[in-house]
């Protein structure tokens, strides 16, 4: 894990209220990791409802398919989480793994195994020694509490430098209900749903089928929305807990217009977390949007946005703060998208650098290279074709980034 902090961290991290129905703790399980916690368990009450969204990796781990499966009946009664193996590439131990960490979770809680609910994050290839668990289990279980949010967030991270933790409160109806959620990530980010791990619990009461919609609807401009290196992981997994713990009526549908202030909530907290994961890409020192107007439709403008987001070049040159707006021109080109070169305009924050396929008559390098030296930078694209829209968020590529995956199973 890396020791120095990102520069784009926050400067404060939110202690979160509790959420009603979900108690949680921490351990050191040792899976990888010496002298840190590692492991996270989630106990909630009886009569949770969960959603989720995965990878959609054909190497996926076996937690994910665990999830998978076990996602089908609808409730939960726990998650737990390890951080430093993925348990991914791991054949018939995975499998095996993922029984065993959920039989001991199930028989600590005193559940059915079909509602507990995994992750794993971590190296690839390397079999997730789960007989650890059995150390820590029933002490997790024993002392979970309300707790703190930022140290869940913790337990469960790898290179990332910081936690990611935040909430929102809401009106559901006439309830006021709480939603939390932590989140990790910092390498192997692109957009696959979901490029990470994230978990959300709200105490409000809402139906399996109205929460998976409500989840499934929200990663597109979010975790979707997010790119770091281009490489999605095998473990990608979103998990959304509602206990009803708040009371107030059962929300079935989720087209109901008492979910409208809920739906807000949920989609502004996950791309804030999306937007902390992008902060702390490894090596990360700038924090870049890429946004595509003028697009035939909202997917080329997404497809070309990416294009822009995932160039090397591109990422190369936001590190070396050089306002090379010809790398924004060779990734719009090479997206096979529609495009006009001679109706193609660029913007670095507010300073138009091109326009009608030319630079800018105006152009200042002066005023494009102060843009770059920012840590959170704008770069704005207009097709000049159409309506088509789409913003995604990305970060510079530095040598830290390559000395960090460089010997990241050392």
């Amino acid at each position: 894990m890396s020791t120095a902090v990102s520069p784009l961290a926050p400067s404060a991290y939110p202690e979160l209220p509790p959420v009603g129905g979900v108690r949680f703790a921490t351990a050191q399980a040792g899976i990888k990791y010496a002298g840190r916690t590692d492991v996270l368990m989630m106990v909630f009450d009886e009569g949770a409802d969960v959603a989720g969204v995965f990878t959609r990796s054909r190497c996926p781990s076996a937690a994910v398919d665990w999830c998978r499966d076990s996602l089908a009946g609808g409730r939960a009664r726990a998650l737990l989480v390890n951080s430093g193996n993925a348990n991914a590439f791991t054949g018939k131990k995975g499998k095996e793994a993922t029984e065993l960490s959920a039989r001991l979770a199930a028989t600590a809680v005193g559940c059915a195994p079909g509602e507990v609910f995994l992750a794993s994050t971590g190296v690839i290839g390397e079999p997730l020694p789960a007989q650890k668990f059995s150390g820590v289990i029933d002490g997790l279980v024993g002392g979970a509490t309300a707790g703190s949010w930022q140290d869940a967030a913790r337990a469960i991270m790898t290179t990332d430098t910081y936690p990611k933790a935040l909430g929102r409160q809401v009106k559901v109806g006439d309830t006021t209900v709480t939603l939390n959620g932590i989140a990790k990530g910092a390498g192997m980010i692109a957009p696959d749903m979901a490029t990470m791990l994230s978990f959300l619990v709200t105490d409000a009461s809402i139906a399996p089928a109205a929460l998976q919609e409500l989840l499934s609807g929200a990663v597109g401009d979010t975790f979707n929305a997010i790119t770091i290196d281009g490489d999605t992981s095998t473990s990608d997994t979103v998990l959304l807990f509602a206990t009803g713990a708040a009371g107030g009526v059962r929300i079935e549908d989720a087209s109901d217009p008492r979910l409208a202030g809920f739906r807000e909530a949920l989609a502004a907290l996950m791309r804030d977390l999306a937007h902390m994961i992008v902060k702390d890409g490894e090596g990360a020192r700038k924090f870049v949007e890429i946004t595509v107007t003028g697009a035939e439709s909202d997917i080329s403008a997404r497809r070309i946005a990416f294009s822009i987001a995932n160039s090397p070049l591109v990422k190369t040159a936001v590190a070396g703060e050089d306002a090379n707006w010809g790398r924004i021109v060779m990734a719009v080109g090479k997206a096979g998208e529609p495009a006009d070169r001679d109706r193609l305009a660029i913007w670095f924050g507010d300073v138009r650098v091109a326009v009608d396929g030319e630079r800018d008559p105006d152009y200042s390098e002066e005023a494009a290279s102060a843009v770059m030296r920012e840590q959170e930078i704008a770069i704005r694209v207009d097709l000049g074709l159409g309506q088509g829209a789409s913003s995604v968020w990305t970060c510079d590529l530095t040598k830290e980034y390559v000395a960090i995956n460089g010997d990241y199973r050392s």
